[in-house]
């Protein structure tokens, strides 16, 4: 037997992490997060539990790739193709806030569940560490002898940066211990929530607290002087 080329076989592996995901956010809508097993994912997407677990270590992480997939690739590609006299630091915090606001009706209803569950949120909240690898990539080109350490320095520091808004975004005051609505039904009774304070919504549910965009542009702010230095 022939082994398949590279390339069909890292495309058949897409296909089926993408086939997985999308099964796990279709049916954590339909049901409800608690009421989801692999084994559900799992035949939904035409392939064995053990497969599942060679691409994803829990329901959270399959349900929350549904939404951040490729984020991470998009924001380095956000990146490299800003014009070179484009700020660095300016390149980099306009690529994340758009990633990161630019989302469709799809994506809107997920981050609504994602918000009712403690482990959902801390799903999407590691999933930050994914912009790392891809933009160290792009910073070590754009400022070129300064060296690769630099560039990861930096990316890292961007993908804590991240992190830290969403925590303030999707955590704000008074919302520990938000957990207790049953599967989906907190999210459907969130809409109309935007704009809230920061305070519990309808059965539990977080309600996302002041503008993303300005949170994010807050957070990547005090990285500019390191930014601005690299490329001087």
């Amino acid at each position: 037997m022939t082994t398949p080329p590279a390339g069909l076989r890292e495309r058949k592996k897409q296909a089926t992490r993408e086939a997985l995901r999308e099964a796990a956010l279709r049916l954590a809508l339909e049901r409800g997060p608690d009421r989801l097993r692999v084994e559900d994912i799992a035949e939904a997407a035409g392939v064995s539990p053990r497969t599942y677990n060679n691409y994803f270590g829990s329901r959270e992480q399959a349900i929350v790739s549904a939404v951040t997939a490729d984020r991470e690739a998009r924001i380095a590609a956000a990146v490299a193709a800003r014009p070179a006299g484009v700020r660095l630091a300016d390149a980099v915090t306009e690529a994340v806030v758009e990633q990161y606001t630019d989302t469709g009706e799809r994506d809107h209803r997920a981050l609504l569940l994602i918000t009712t569950r403690t482990a959902l949120r801390d799903a999407f909240l590691d999933a930050t560490v994914g912009i790392e690898p891809p933009l160290t990539a792009v910073i070590a080109q754009r400022i070129g002898d300064t060296g690769e350490h630099t560039a990861h320095v930096l990316a890292a520091s961007v993908a804590a940066a991240v992190r830290i808004a969403l925590e303030g975004w999707l955590r704000p005051a008074g919302a520990e211990g938000a957990d207790g609505a049953d599967g989906a039904d907190g999210a459907d009774g969130a809409d109309g929530a935007d704009g809230a304070d920061g305070s519990l919504g309808a059965g539990g549910l977080v309600v996302p607290s002041g503008s993303l965009p300005d949170q994010l542009r807050a957070v990547l702010a005090p990285l500019a002087p390191a930014f601005d230095a690299v490329e001087r």
